[in-house]
């Protein structure tokens, strides 16, 4: 099995990285802040104004470690990684598939709207005394409506264009309730739906970023199997976009990311001072924010949680990696489907 290798985040604007052997420095003005070993390392993600020095690039590249640049609100940047050693073979059988996605698709479909209506029913089952009978009702019909989707997904022979029609219904239903899980007594962390590009109130703003940890987590996967992240079956191509990664995010992001804004907010280890809010009304994550959920972040990626097809328990770190191997192995001919990731 793959070892849960570490990311590392550098969110101090101003912050300078360098090589030291075989070792990454993290300095903060002229001071060692930080040494992590490039065996330890997959990735590095800098926010902002970061100095990366040339010989720590060559070395990254080298060990085929990437670097990941964000701006100071966590948008994608830019991405410096070494050769790609992806296998022309698998990229080509992708390729194929792609013009012919529809039973791909059913499996990321069946993944994603599964885990959006098992949150919802944990969080009912968690805090039913709580919901108004208003809200319990809603989230309860919403849950069954998704049951019924998943119905219509699973049977017949429906192309990826009805299927992504079913995951846009399932969506709307998901996000209509998805405020009711909220109880932090912070008003603006209130969700009444989702807005992006940019987020229009806090807790948008922390979905958004979330969403793109787990984009770059599910773009390395797919990579160190070698698959082409810019090729996927659920997302049209679209230049510059990784619609591969956007695939094996989807049936992640409902537990991944969701479920851990929720907790965050919820457990109030987020409040309304941890945001700000920029000309234009857009809203981002302020330093302390962003330095709060990458902790978290991290820690959630070592929880186990057991995988229903390999019948074996995984950090959940290394999931968007064993969903990758199963995507190759299925586009290899080994597997007769791709079998989805639920959480249970």
């Amino acid at each position: 099995m793959k070892k849960l290798l570490n990311t590392v985040y550098v969110t101090t604007e101003g912050a300078s990285l360098r090589k030291d052997g075989e070792n990454l420095v993290a300095e903060v003005e002229g001071a060692e802040s930080a040494r992590v070993p490039f065996h330890m390392l997959a990735s590095v993600v800098a926010f902002g104004p970061i100095y990366i020095s040339p010989p720590l690039i060559q070395a990254c590249a080298a060990a085929g470690i990437t670097i990941v640049l964000l701006d100071r609100v966590g948008r994608f940047q830019a991405r410096v990684e070494g050769p790609v050693a992806g296998n022309v073979l698998l990229r080509r059988s992708q390729y194929s598939a792609s013009d012919n996605p529809d039973e791909i698709v059913r499996s990321l479909v069946t993944g994603k709207i599964s885990n959006q209506r098992a949150v919802l029913m944990r969080a009912r089952r968690d805090y039913g005394d709580d919901f108004s009978p208003e809200a319990h009702a809603e989230i309860s019909a919403a849950v069954e409506r998704m049951a019924r989707i998943l119905r219509r997904v699973g049977l017949g022979n429906e192309p990826a264009e009805f299927l992504r029609g079913e995951e846009g219904e399932a969506a709307n239903l998901y996000f209509r309730v998805f405020g009711e899980l909220i109880r932090s007594p912070d008003d603006s962390l209130s969700f009444r739906g989702r807005s992006r590009r940019p987020p229009l109130d806090p807790m948008n703003a922390l979905l958004s970023f979330l969403y793109t940890l787990l984009t770059h987590d599910c773009r390395s996967a797919a990579e160190s199997v070698g698959l082409d992240p810019a090729v996927g079956f659920l997302h049209r191509d679209r230049p510059g976009r990784p619609s591969l990664a956007l695939d094996l995010m989807e049936e992640l992001r409902p537990v991944f990311a969701d479920r851990l804004a929720l907790s965050l907010v919820n457990r109030r280890q987020l409040r309304e001072k941890d945001f700000e809010r920029r000309d234009g009304g857009a809203v981002f994550l302020n330093a302390e924010g962003r330095r709060t959920v990458l902790a978290a972040w991290q820690e959630r990626k070592k929880e186990e949680r057991r995988h229903a097809f390999l019948e074996e328990s995984a950090p959940l770190g290394l999931v968007p990696h064993l969903q990758a191997q199963l995507l190759a192995r299925h586009l290899r001919g080994d597997l007769n489907a791709y079998p989805p990731w639920f959480w249970k």
